[in-house]
């Protein structure tokens, strides 16, 4: 059965720095592709960043683009997702999630099929 945990979340000020760390368990990690998504209430989930099998390859949604880094640790299992200059509009419940197919790299929700529990980032102003 495959698993992930996401840690990490928190209460922070504007303009501070989370990282939030998924371990996964029940896949061979290093086959997927991995994303980290967020939804704040009232919205649906979206895709925050991606990152390829072997971690070469990246990819950002443009609100996040240069504040915020994707990466993974092969050999831990875990993927990691380092947000910096926090905003109050960054307040969302974080996922990290795994595709339904290896050796993919999808950039649209519906072709991941293993999600985390969540966690809670807030974002004070």
């Amino acid at each position: 059965q495959v698993q992930l945990v996401e840690s990490g979340g928190g209460l922070v000020q504007a303009g501070g720095s989370l990282r939030l760390s998924c371990e996964a368990s029940g896949l061979t990690f290093s086959s997927y592709a991995m994303g980290w998504f967020r939804q704040a209430p009232g919205k649906e989930r979206d895709l925050v960043a991606t990152i390829s099998w072997g971690g070469s390859r990246t990819h950002y949604a443009d609100s996040v683009k240069g504040r915020f880094t994707i990466s993974r640790e092969n050999a831990k299992n875990t993927v990691y997702l380092q947000m910096n200059s926090l905003k109050p509009e960054d307040t969302a419940v974080y996922y990290c999630a795994a595709p339904k197919l290896a050796w993919t790299w999808p950039w649209n929700r519906y072709e991941y099929a293993t999600w985390g529990q969540g966690t809670q980032v807030t974002v004070s102003s």
